[in-house]
């Protein structure tokens, strides 16, 4: 318990995470490259490029040219690529070109997309995704001779 060979060093747990104001990009402003965000996301202006971030709310005059990766994905403005996030709602004035990967997906009338959807789930188990089969009626070893066919249909 108390030797001087062995020290154990108690491991800190990370800080928390300290919450900050949204990061807002607006209407006036044309970025051509990638964004990764830990925070909320606001764009108003133009994208050119791939989105990572935990919240994005893309404004009416946005324009987004890339691949959106978030938790939570609100449209209310052009998008054009694929949407990856737990939860994305469309506005009415959203349009979108391209497909959305989802757990949730709200889509208001009069909101355009052209593009498939697909519901995402983020703890499912590898073997949930195997089909297993169960096949009745047929010889049990190759010598063991095929049922009779009152067998059969009582199987």
């Amino acid at each position: 318990m108390f030797s001087k060979g062995s020290k154990e060093i108690a491991s800190t747990p990370p800080a928390p995470k300290t919450p900050a104001p949204p990061s807002l990009l607006s209407t006036d402003l044309k970025i051509t490259g990638d964004l990764v965000s830990q925070g909320e996301l606001q764009v108003d202006g133009q994208i050119d490029g791939d989105i990572h971030t935990d919240v994005l709310i893309v404004g009416e005059t946005a324009q987004i040219n890339g691949e959106i990766t978030a938790d939570s994905v609100r449209v209310h403005g052009y998008v054009t690529g694929q949407i990856k996030a737990r939860s994305v709602s469309l506005a009415k004035s959203a349009h979108v070109l391209g497909d959305i990967l989802h757990e949730n997906l709200s889509i208001e009338q009069g909101a355009f997309l052209e593009g498939h959807c697909r519901r995402i789930e983020t703890g499912r188990r590898e073997s949930e995704g195997t089909i297993k089969l169960l096949v009745k009626g047929g010889a049990k070893n190759k010598s063991d001779p095929p049922p009779k066919k009152a067998e059969a249909e009582s199987a």
